[in-house]
């Protein structure tokens, strides 16, 4: 491969793969297909994995650690780089290396954002090309949640989440707590007591205020770690949860509002702290190249 320094570069540079909040998720009907139908909002905050892309001399698309319990063909950034091979005829390989840094399981879009970064910068650094509508069709074959990461800014999403209008929304601050427990999400859309028919409402209802999750009662009482979350949180601030968690969070004004929500919760929870944004880090990071 013939490089610029500009692409040289790249290949040495470090990615983000955001978190994402859902700051409102109502389930609005089902497909013939089972999907459920939704409208929600994204936002992203500024805790991410972190990817490094090492050129290799052959084909071959591998990891450099593997994450324990996951086999190597199941994780998302291996099948997202071999996706792109499929669809592009590129015949390069790379090794991935990821810091993990967003718990799995929590409804924060870790695998999913890790996909996504892995699509975004192969796609600069193997020289492919794909426009972003192209990379978006290729990440809701790994799930519903990848083409909001590409995508790249806080989006309004209806459908099964694949429809995308960029929002803009306050970048608060916010503390996350993750319960000890890990939410089956295929559990909760087939529970019979969710909400499937919550009346669609517009962007401008949202900004007035209405951002329920409808997953959220059911989530609560199928698990209690979420549901002690969700009371301890709340004794700080509206507390919500994210998807279908297991993660809940709360938005506060101030840094310094946020921090005294996290020194209290932190002494028995697993908790972070961070802020919304409305731009994705990895597109202010692709630009650069």
């Amino acid at each position: 491969m013939v490089e610029s320094d500009n692409l040289s570069l790249a290949w040495q540079n470090r990615w983000p793969a955001p978190a994402k909040l859902n700051l409102m998720l109502r389930i609005v009907g089902r497909r013939e297909d089972g999907y459920h139908l939704l409208q929600t909002v994204f936002q992203f905050i500024d805790l991410c994995d972190w990817i490094t892309f090492h050129q290799v001399t052959d084909n071959r698309v591998y990891l450099k650690q593997p994450i324990s319990g996951v086999p190597e063909s199941s994780d998302l950034t291996i099948r997202a780089a071999n996706l792109l091979k499929a669809e592009s005829g590129c015949q390069y390989g790379v090794c991935i290396e990821v810091e993990k840094n967003l718990p799995m399981g929590g409804g924060l879009g870790g695998g999913s954002s890790d996909a996504a970064t892995t699509l975004l910068v192969l796609n600069k650094l193997w020289n492919i090309n794909f426009s972003t509508e192209k990379l978006m069709q290729l990440g809701l074959q790994l799930g519903a949640d990848v083409p909001v990461f590409i995508y790249g800014y806080a989006a309004w999403a209806e459908g099964v989440g694949e429809r995308l209008e960029r929002i803009t929304v306050p970048e608060q601050w916010v503390v996350v707590i993750k319960p000890e427990c890990h939410v089956n999400t295929k559990e909760i859309f087939s529970t019979k007591e969710l909400t499937r028919d919550s009346k669609p409402i517009t962007i401008s209802c949202f900004i007035a205020g209405q951002d329920k999750n409808d997953c959220l009662d059911v989530v609560s009482n199928l698990y209690l770690p979420v549901k002690n979350a969700l009371y301890e949180l709340s004794c700080f601030a509206s507390a919500r949860l994210t998807g279908t968690g297991a993660c809940v969070f709360a938005q506060f004004e101030s840094n310094a509002d946020a921090k005294k929500a996290y020194d209290v919760l932190s002494k028995n929870w697993q908790v972070y702290i961070a802020q919304g944004i409305n731009k994705s880090p990895l597109l202010t990071e692709l630009e650069k190249f």
